[in-house]
């Protein structure tokens, strides 16, 4: 007997036990007064309604039985695995990984490899965390207060350390400890923000040249990555009217990588202020990937951009990986600038994420407010000197050699190079050329194409000297070796060295 029928008669048994208490069984006619016939006995009654109650059971047995099965066919179900990725998964690709897999790299055994490809500071070991940063996450670990889980933004005090480091991005108020999101990495910020900010069928405007992280984060999930162009002839500054045009309905976000990965570029206040307006005018919110925010050379200022604005909401990336030297720490933040409270339940859904994976690393973000307090600005400077050491004396040789257009980076830790590829018919495009000197001098470069802009190769600046002076020294050799001569054309990249010495001699 179904459960609800059962509760049925043990209900009804309860009440006609009262019944039986008060020594009645009323009847009462329609009118409601009572009946002058004999009432039936109360076990009557019981058999009565029990016999009915039995009846309803089985006509609800009757109801809830499965229907017959189907009559058996030849193929049942699966007749194999067919086991398939998922659409996300499918779609997702790194660009860098896919065209480098794809080179025919054979390095030359009699030189020995300068990798200028790797995005890694403490690649080469000449650059490292400072021992203030080290120690903060020996005295968080000894601690025994961060071996569980965090709430899942972040520990309070952890993101109190970042809001107050972060002042300068909001001068004009505090930022508050709720605007503060941990994340695992800056990689995991910008997934974040594009997540929460873009739905399958929008679009997401994005610099070019640019990280090629950010088409990774949203192909797999159907949203529409569209260039904005960055002009090398001024300093990689945006084509505005190239920008504006981009715009409709179904744009979501502007991102602005403010120093540039991988131009290096340092945008001034006014074309922060050009970028502000056009999102001003289109209700753009803005991403703002700015974890190079520090690393400025001689010369150029770095402004926040959220510094700049109270109307357009800024949703600001950063981190510890590149200032701190510590990118495997996998320790980054968003901070939300929305003053006019314009992001609506974007916020919501942004905090939303940090559940996915239910916050970031514990142990590093115990250490936080004492890396960020502590750490010294001297250690800060020796690394920019060293980065901006490399790339004056890098630009200085390559902007010699026939073909080559170096363009001198204000910031960050890479310079673009642009190669007349028709000056070098021996080889197809920008991959071919980086192929091509590996091959032969064993110095790796990564394409332009890399970061959907042909044409250009990048480097690193965060080798040591004497490692840039003889990549460039080779880069120049095997130019002058392929450079396609004409009689414009005839002299090596040597006699451009010791005719500029002699011109700097006189």
């Amino acid at each position: 007997m179904p459960s609800s029928v059962a509760n049925e008669g043990y209900q009804f048994q309860r009440a006609n036990s009262r019944n039986q208490q008060n020594s009645s069984c009323p009847s009462r006619s329609a009118s409601g007064s009572s009946a002058a016939v004999t009432p039936p006995s109360c076990g009557d009654v019981v058999d009565e309604a029990l016999a009915e109650l039995q009846l309803q059971s089985q006509q609800q047995e009757q109801m809830i039985q499965p229907p017959p099965a189907p009559a058996p066919t030849a193929v049942m179900g699966r007749s194999g695995w067919q086991v398939k990725s998922s659409k996300l998964a499918f779609n997702t690709h790194n660009r860098i990984r896919n065209i480098v897999e794809s080179l025919k790299i054979k390095p030359n055994p009699e030189k020995p490899m300068i990798p200028l490809s790797i995005g890694d500071p403490t690649t080469f070991g000449n650059l490292k965390a400072a021992d203030e940063t080290m120690k903060a996450v020996l005295h968080s670990l000894e601690s025994g207060k961060f071996n569980g889980y965090a709430h899942t933004q972040g520990h309070e005090a952890s993101r109190q350390a970042v809001a107050q480091y972060s002042a300068h991005q909001r001068p004009e108020g505090a930022i508050e400890t709720s605007d503060v999101v941990l994340c695992s990495g800056c990689s995991s910020a910008l997934e974040y923000c594009i997540l929460a900010l873009a739905d399958r069928g929008q679009n997401v405007l994005i610099p070019r040249p640019g990280f090629c992280l950010y088409h990774t984060l949203a192909e797999g999930l159907d949203i529409e990555v569209r260039y904005y162009d960055l002009l090398p002839e001024q300093q990689w500054r945006a084509d505005l009217v190239q920008l504006e045009s981009l715009i409709d309905e179904n744009t979501a976000a502007l991102l602005i990588n403010n120093p540039s990965n991988p131009c290096g570029s340092v945008f001034d206040e006014k074309h922060l202020r050009q970028l502000i307006a056009i999102c001003e005018r289109h209700y753009l919110p803005i991403i703002a990937d700015e974890i190079y925010e520090h690393f400025v050379f001689p010369g150029s200022k770095h402004l926040a951009v959220s510094s700049l604005t109270r109307e357009v909401p800024v949703l600001s990336c950063g981190g510890l990986t590149k200032r701190f030297l510590v990118p495997g720490w996998r320790m980054g933040w968003i901070i939300v600038h929305d003053r006019k409270q314009r992001l609506g339940n974007a916020v919501i859904g942004l905090k939303n994420m940090c559940g996915r994976i239910l916050g970031s690393n514990t142990i590093i973000q115990g250490a936080l407010p004492e890396i960020l307090a502590k750490t010294p600005q001297s250690y800060f400077d020796g690394v920019i000197e060293v980065l901006y050491s490399n790339a004056t004396l890098a630009y200085k040789m390559l902007k010699q050699v026939r073909g080559l257009n170096p363009v001198m980076p204000n910031g960050a830790m890479y310079m673009m190079i642009g190669v007349s590829i028709e000056r070098f018919p021996a080889f197809k495009d920008d991959t071919h050329f980086v192929q091509e000197l590996v091959n032969e001098q064993s110095v790796f470069c990564l394409p332009g194409s890399c970061f959907e802009y042909p044409g250009y190769v990048r480097i690193v600046l965060t080798v040591p000297l004497a490692m840039i002076e003889e990549a460039c020294a080779r880069i120049a050799e095997f130019c002058d070796r392929h450079y396609k001569k004409d009689s414009s054309h005839s002299s090596s990249f040597i006699e451009h060295v010791l005719l500029d010495e002699d011109e700097l001699n006189f």
